[in-house]
């Protein structure tokens, strides 16, 4: 038989080893306890950090904070959140747990640790459960809505197909170029320019051949009443700018891929040091319980 201490007392609990055996090492109660108590405190530093970040913007311009200054604070904060509701959880997780006599100190000790650790895990996990069902619901709705305008546009084939017949619609215009100046009366000008620049893009660069250089610039020379070589400079003009276009879109795209990463990286390590303090808060905990 194993007992609490070497010589039983009276007022001393005596713990046989077949107890010992059959008592779970985990106390789901306090576990869900302390992950209810994170999703609250995290609901509500949410909702403060929501109120606060709607009073120091403002729709005018220059006032208020930049976004740049709005989205470092909302990093900072979530961080902020994560670490005090997983201490609050952790804490309220291992002040809760049932106390263990005839074990050792570090086991005590571990077994609250592990306790913060679940109540961070169930935690993490609901919240990750209930931001998917909302996200689901957007996608859902969005999904709809695709198929709504996918079923419009079937309707309107016809009528697309004619007004823009791309990709078919380049090799079209191909065919009804002519060596005489273009009619400057024309309403299609503009589509078939666009059509031109559509087909020129490569790698997402706008590429002219020199006969579609040559045809564009008749184009802005029959419409506009310029010399062949101005309406060549506009042409260049016009595809230097589109390119720098795609060069800025391109750039954005790439800034806010590095910004997606680095908040990724940033959230996920938040979350470490969160489960960290889950644990030693529940330490913190069971120690105050002992005590």
């Amino acid at each position: 038989m194993t007992t609490a201490f070497d010589t039983p007392r009276v007022g001393v609990a005596v713990v046989t080893e077949s107890e010992e055996i059959g008592q779970s090492a985990v106390s789901w109660a306090a576990v869900f306890a302390g992950a209810v108590a994170a999703l609250a405190t995290t609901l509500i530093l949410m909702v403060l950090g929501s109120g606060i970040g709607l009073s120091v913007i403002s729709p005018w311009y220059g006032m208020g904070v930049t976004a740049t200054a709005l989205g470092v604070s909302a990093i900072i904060w979530l961080v902020v959140v994560q670490w005090l509701s997983s201490a609050f959880g952790g804490f309220v997780a291992g002040r809760l747990r049932t106390k263990w006599t005839g074990l050792h100190t570090d086991e005590v000790w571990f077994r609250d640790t592990a306790h913060g650790l679940l109540a961070w895990s169930v935690a993490t996990i609901a919240g990750a459960v209930l931001l998917g069902s909302i996200t689901a619901s957007g996608v859902g709705a969005a999904v709809k809505g695709a198929a709504d305008v996918a079923a419009g546009a079937a309707q309107g084939g016809a009528q697309n197909a004619a007004t823009n017949p791309e990709p078919l619609g380049y090799f079209v215009d191909t065919v009804f170029r002519s060596g005489t100046p273009p009619d400057a009366s024309r309403a299609d000008y503009r589509m078939e320019t666009v059509r031109i620049l559509t087909h020129s893009i490569q790698d997402g660069t706008v590429s002219l051949t020199p006969d579609d250089r040559a045809y564009m610039a008749q184009l802005v020379a029959a419409r506009t009443g310029i010399s062949q070589p101005d309406a060549e400079k506009r042409v260049d003009t016009l595809v230097t700018q589109a390119n720098e276009a795609q060069t800025k879109v391109r750039a954005a795209a790439n800034e806010a891929r590095k910004r997606a990463a680095q908040i990724s990286i940033m959230l996920a390590l938040s979350m470490t040091i969160g489960a960290f303090v889950a644990s030693a808060a529940a330490a913190y905990g069971g120690s105050v319980r002992d005590t």
